[in-house]
């Protein structure tokens, strides 16, 4: 089999050399590229006559799968699989893994991270300290005792919640599914309506997919508390970005931090939160720690070999 990772996945060359003879030794070859370019023409380079792909976030086309008709599985060092043409790869018998789990505790701890600073205004008074500013009486917000609404309480959502529990805060819930594990827990499930309508917090873990998008409307914003704050560490696309930046500007909700777009940063200087108000921007860091990424590519180099021995 060749086997190719089409980019640095944040790893070492000494690391990708191990994994090359760990492949070696079960005979098949492996290819691997330091840097990360995510041109469909680059891309159809480095997969030509590719049986395995090692790819992240990087978008995987139609049009780039079919450049290469050997291959037969996609080992996705990545959660999330919205950025990957699915459907061709059902109809062409693609076996396709995702690395799911191996940012469960960076996406949480970021999305403290967020609450805080958005609570705080750490980022502002940083920048107003530097140019010889003082708070200028700014009062802060505590954690303790605040209720927080998890949307979507899979594993990175529950998590989350575990440890804002532990922070002394209330925790409702909604997710399209319900579980029992969660409900261990002592946290309360509620309909989505009531959770915007009940939460100091907002916190969004949820997939995108057609039933996601937009999911977090003008419609729900309006339902807010006016000294609510709303944070997304999930995707981009599952908020309706005008019409947060809206709320944020018009007063509707008091806060924001977010670290995921409708695509990969950089994003335009005519994006509507670039000037909204106390919304702190992050560009899609929550999964990126040392720690994470060393987990990532054990997941992503087992997978392929549990599917290997499928011949």
């Amino acid at each position: 089999m060749k086997i190719v990772c089409v980019e640095s996945l944040g790893i070492s060359l000494e690391r990708f050399e191990s994994i090359r003879n760990e492949f070696l030794e079960l005979g098949h070859d492996f290819y691997y590229f330091l840097d990360r370019k995510e041109d469909e023409n680059t891309l159809i380079e480095r997969i030509d006559g590719a049986d395995v792909v090692i790819i992240s976030n990087i978008k995987l086309s139609s049009k780039v799968l079919k450049s290469s008709p050997e291959l037969k599985m996609l080992s996705i060092a990545f959660t999330g699989l919205d950025h990957i043409d699915l459907e061709y790869c059902k109809e062409n018998n693609i076996k396709v893994y995702n690395a799911s789990g191996y940012a469960t505790i960076g996406v949480a701890e970021l999305t403290i991270g967020l609450i805080i600073d958005v609570y705080r205004h750490i980022t502002v008074l940083d920048q107003q300290t530097r140019n010889e500013g003082t708070r200028n009486n700014f009062l802060g917000r505590q954690l303790r005792g605040k209720t927080v609404g998890i949307v979507g309480t899979g594993a990175i959502g529950f998590e989350t919640a575990i440890l804002l529990k532990a922070m002394g805060c209330d925790i409702i819930a909604w997710s399209r599914t319900e579980s029992q594990e969660v409900k261990k827990h002592n946290i309360r499930y509620v309909k989505l309506k009531d959770l915007m309508k009940q939460s100091d917090i907002i916190s969004l873990h949820v997939p995108l997919n057609e039933e996601t998008y937009h999911l977090i409307n003008k419609d729900l914003l309006s339902l807010c508390k006016k000294d609510a704050i709303l944070i997304n560490t999930s995707r981009g696309n599952v908020v309706d970005m005008d019409a947060l930046s809206e709320s944020l500007q018009q007063g509707l909700l008091a806060g924001a931090g977010i670290d995921v777009f409708e695509t990969e940063p950089p994003i335009s200087q005519n994006h509507p939160l670039i000037n909204s108000p106390n919304c702190i921007l992050t560009p899609h860091i929550a999964y990126a720690t040392k720690e994470a990424f060393e987990l990532r590519i054990e997941i992503v180099i087992n997978n392929i070999k549990t599917w290997l021995k499928s011949f």
